[in-house]
């Protein structure tokens, strides 16, 4: 059986070394969660350093990017569009959820909505409104041809809950 981590490590190089540990894998939803370190952060201030904003759009891309991927048969993909609204900072030491689910979909596009959030460490059910940090989303093409050397499917099939 797999670690949260070596997932992420399988899935998405990026989001690994930021630490992000993956936790649902579906065609209606993907989430996974991230505790803040120093090596995903900006420094605003000696005091304090925030969780840096393009930490927070690389996870909507590939949160959203792996559901449609698997929304549309594991054909190839591409992100079209990102938009993210920033609401709130999180810290060094905070724990943020992110879920993306998707909005719209159609044979060749789809629209996927991701809600990034502080939670508590070990439970992401409590939470409130005023701790959403960014939300975003996320236009992709879908079922391009895939090229015979890809890969991707294959990995992804062996975690996701299809």
């Amino acid at each position: 059986m797999s670690t949260p981590g070596s997932k992420t490590a399988a899935l998405d190089a990026p989001l690994h070394i930021f630490g992000f540990e993956f936790e649902d894998l579906s065609t209606r939803k993907v989430s996974g969660r991230l505790r803040v370190t120093p090596i995903c952060c900006q420094s605003w201030s000696a005091e304090e350093e925030v969780l840096h904003g393009g930490v927070s759009a690389v996870i909507a891309e590939a949160l959203a990017s792996i559901g449609a991927h698997m929304a549309c048969g594991f054909d190839r993909i591409a992100g079209v569009q990102l938009s993210i609204n920033h609401f709130a900072h999180a810290v060094v030491g905070d724990v943020v959820f992110a879920e993306a689910v998707p909005q719209y979909i159609v044979k060749t596009l789809q629209v996927w909505e991701v809600k990034i959030r502080k939670v508590e460490p070990y439970d992401r059910q409590k939470q409130t409104d005023d701790e959403v940090v960014a939300i975003s989303r996320v236009a992709v093409l879908t079922n391009m041809p895939v090229p015979e050397n890809a890969t991707a499917a294959r990995t992804l099939k062996q975690f996701a809950k299809l």
